[in-house]
């Protein structure tokens, strides 16, 4: 296969940069992160009631401990190799889950929330959730490869956009929204799933199947809004107005006005951070590895969200670091 633009198989995006630590934001110029990388996955620490964490974990997956609770956006941790980033995908890449990388990372988890259903946002779900009995919210095509899987129907709850869904300390609320769309104005493997398929065997047996982005507000702490691709429609954001974006890195210019657009709909939120930048079929280690057109893409993401978002910070996030906003 000629070489490619990983892009051109997934997602788009969004802005960013700004100065970061550990404990959460310092002031100063907009530049990336520079935080101790953790060789191994993070140990718990002793929570607060009412405490909010948010650790990146590459792509777009995020885990997020709020007191006693963890929820965890499209967590993927196998990163397997597609060579989707050396010029040689391979659409029949077998799924194959890294246990061995999940178990130490994954100690508990109350909610997964999946955007899309793409193997790179979905692939670990399943295993997470037999793993730790999660509740997995995600659309009809995540909850009909859920149960491919052997996940339990109790266990699945199928959401489309619109659904405000209370956790007691804090609430989550379903978005309705795009999948990025590539240099030729498509998408890698499109496509729904409408009733219960075979069980997958290789990455293109998860097609995107609808996309979606969560709302996540924190009683006493912060609004969060996760995106899992680089598309909006933003007449679905109207009055979200979070503090804080983790919006995908966008790849081709097809889609038009992409930041402008997703940043007006959120009403410019206080922190943008950038995701979905780095090379996500190596290890989980620090600084994030990112391929070279992809560090020119977030290079001008930045130059974008500065330009449009003056009073934004950009937050360019570290792999396992712990944020507080």
């Amino acid at each position: 296969m000629p070489s490619l633009d990983r892009r051109r198989f997934l997602r788009d995006a969004a802005a960013t940069t700004a100065l970061v630590s550990a404990g959460g934001l310092a002031a100063g110029a907009a530049t990336p992160a520079q935080a101790a990388p953790p060789t191994a996955a993070p140990a718990p620490t002793a929570r607060r009631r009412g405490a909010v964490s948010f650790r990146w974990w590459g792509t777009a997956g995020w885990r997020v401990d709020i007191g006693e609770r963890t929820v965890l956006v499209d967590p993927y941790l196998s990163r397997i190799d597609t060579g989707l980033f050396t010029g040689t995908f391979r659409a029949a890449t077998p799924l194959t889950v890294r246990t061995d990388v999940i178990d130490p990372r994954v100690d508990r988890a109350t909610t997964v929330l999946v955007t899309h259903t793409h193997w790179d946002h979905f692939m670990d779900v399943p295993y997470i959730a037999g793993r730790t009995g999660a509740r997995v919210f995600g659309t009809l095509t995540a909850y009909h490869l859920g149960l491919a899987y052997g996940v339990p129907s109790a266990q699945l709850s199928p959401v489309k956009g619109g659904e405000v869904l209370d956790f007691g300390d804090h609430t989550v609320e379903v978005v309705g929204s795009l999948h990025s769309r590539n240099a030729s104005y498509s998408l890698a493997f499109p496509g729904v799933r409408v009733s219960q398929p075979a069980r997958p065997a290789t990455i293109a047996d998860l097609p995107e199947g609808d996309t979606l982005g969560y709302l996540l507000r924190v009683d006493g702490g912060p609004s969060v809004y996760f995106t899992g691709a680089s598309d909006v429609a933003e007449r679905n954001l109207t009055g979200l107005a979070p503090d804080v974006a983790m919006v995908a890195l966008q790849n081709a210019t097809t889609t038009g006005d992409y930041l402008p657009r997703l940043l007006a709909g959120l009403d410019y939120p206080k922190v943008v951070v950038p995701v979905h930048y780095d090379n996500f079929e190596t290890r989980l280690e620090n600084p994030p590895p990112v391929a070279p057109t992809d560090r020119t893409r977030l290079n001008d993401m930045i130059a974008a969200v500065r330009r449009i978002s003056p009073r934004s910070r950009v937050l360019v996030p570290e792999y396992e670091t712990a944020y507080h906003f």
